[in-house]
């Protein structure tokens, strides 16, 4: 298929107003999703950093629950109820 505009270098080429549009809206959303995929890493983020913050709030607790009722309680989470492991 033969190509019907043929442009010299010197003659300046310019896009369609139809084409601009399109290129444009385009590009808008591209950067719209990029935005978005860096907001959705941020948040993935501070989740993880809370996530950590619970695991060491945790493991403070466990290790003040082992101290006071030894390495071999075992803890009903929903009763409170503390009973030791069987041996």
């Amino acid at each position: 298929m033969k190509n019907k505009n043929k442009f010299t270098k010197d003659e300046p080429q310019k896009l369609t107003q139809e084409e601009l549009t399109a290129i444009n809206q385009l590009n808008a959303e591209f950067n719209k999703l990029k935005v978005a995929i860096a907001d959705t890493e941020l948040q993935k983020w501070n989740l993880m950093r809370s996530v950590e913050a619970i695991k060491n709030q945790f493991s403070i607790h466990e290790r003040a629950l082992i101290e006071k009722y030894g390495q071999n309680a075992v803890i009903n989470i929903q009763t409170g109820e503390v009973t030791q492991k069987e041996k």
